[in-house]
């Protein structure tokens, strides 16, 4: 009877650790992930919307009822990636991602002086030849380093109530996201 309880415990936590080792694999063997979907719905240095409702057609579900959210793909290799948008929003916050999804960098409005959406996306190596001379217009953005050569900007807004959709909706669809 011994022998028989000790079989069932082994058992279940062999099943155990394949489960979990299955579920940590599952990133990496899906081709539906956010980066194919946003690659099937705009090019890169597109700004996407995420969608506000499931359904067939969105491309990224938004998570949060109370969040607008759009999001874009660059590609390091090309230069770099300076980021701006214009509006004054209650609050804003931006993740940086890497093509398997893992958040990279993430800061908000909070990080700058004047509140305004205005940042570069660079390697270390790009880093390095920024700052022996610094370009015109990167006077007043935030420099996210990342060593990465492709990855996901995402922007979301906060919307505290109806009045602000449009206002969210101005904002993000100002995002550009340009080489460099």
């Amino acid at each position: 009877m011994l022998r028989l309880i000790h079989a069932i415990i082994l058992g279940l936590i062999g099943a155990g650790i394949v489960h979990i080792a299955v579920l940590m694999m599952i990133p990496d063997f899906s081709e539906r992930d956010a980066w194919s979907r946003l690659a099937m719905a705009a090019d890169l240095y597109t700004a996407t919307p995420f969608a506000a409702e499931t359904g067939p057609t969105s491309t990224v579900k938004s998570v949060d009822p109370l969040f607008e959210a759009a999001a874009c793909r660059f590609d390091l290799t090309d230069g770099v990636v300076q980021v701006r948008a214009q509006g004054d929003m209650p609050f804003w916050s931006v993740s940086v991602y890497n093509r398997a999804g893992q958040n990279i960098y993430s800061f908000n409005d909070r990080t700058t002086t004047d509140r305004s959406l205005n940042f570069v996306v660079l390697t270390p190596a790009q880093m390095i030849e920024v700052r022996k001379d610094l370009p015109e217009g990167f006077e007043k953005s935030i420099f996210v380093e990342a060593p990465i050569d492709e990855g996901i900007v995402v922007v979301r807004s906060f919307v505290p109530d109806d009045s602000w959709k449009q206002v969210a909706a101005s904002f993000l669809g100002s995002i550009s996201c340009e080489p460099q």
